[in-house]
């Protein structure tokens, strides 16, 4: 029993790191290769947000278990993405450690955290508390997608970023739908998901706003 659990274990650990790296490579060559308005999604910090939330989900342990896995998902995939574009773009070496870099690692650990530990609760916990766990993925696209709304009716936007902008909010928004109504496990788990959604992504909408996400 106990090879059996280290086994596990080890499993679980490297299918994070695995996860992490292909994240970030993928990331990198989707945005290069892929049309717009998928582009877009390949270069959206919700879509790695769900990343976690999904590994959270998948490890089916507890929420600190999954909050680690879910920054550590995020970190990797960071590194990964700046190692992919010095092999594969001539990039500068030193983008690996730049300032921009630990900005996107603090920001991967910190949501790395909270979506993984959505993920991990996403299983388990109180009735309400699972219905914001479940709510998070599909609140975070929701508030990407807001945010893209708002700055494609900005003066000075282009034709092609507008229908760029406002085609990718659409794909978002389905997925957040989508994403809620997969986990939650029944249609009253659903109901509360989406309206702790709609609560979540406001809030989500002002963070992005405040930030200047996007601008």
């Amino acid at each position: 029993m106990t090879i059996d659990r280290e086994i596990r274990r080890r499993h679980r650990v490297l299918t994070v790191l695995t996860c992490g790296v292909l994240l970030g490579v993928v990331d990198l060559l989707l945005q290069r290769s892929l049309p717009y308005p998928w582009a877009n999604l390949a270069n959206s910090s919700a879509v790695w947000a769900v990343g976690a939330f999904g590994i959270g989900w998948w490890l089916r342990t507890d929420w600190r278990r999954s909050a680690l896995a879910g920054a550590v998902l995020l970190v990797v995939a960071v590194e990964a993405y700046y190692l992919t574009a010095v092999v594969l773009l001539n990039d500068n070496v030193r983008n690996l450690w730049s300032p921009t870099a630990m900005v996107w690692l603090f920001l991967g650990v910190l949501a790395g955290s909270l979506f993984g530990a959505a993920g991990g609760l996403s299983r388990s916990g109180s009735d309400r508390l699972r219905a914001v766990a479940v709510a998070m993925p599909g609140a975070v696209l929701f508030a990407e997608a807001a945010m893209l709304v708002d700055r494609s009716s900005e003066p000075g936007r282009g034709a092609h970023y507008r229908t760029d902008s406002l085609q990718t909010a659409v794909i978002e928004a389905v997925l957040g739908v989508t994403l809620i109504l997969l986990v939650a496990r029944s249609g009253r788990a659903r109901l509360h998901a989406f309206a702790a959604a709609a609560v979540l992504a406001g809030a989500g909408f002002a963070a992005y706003t405040m930030a200047g996400y996007g601008s």
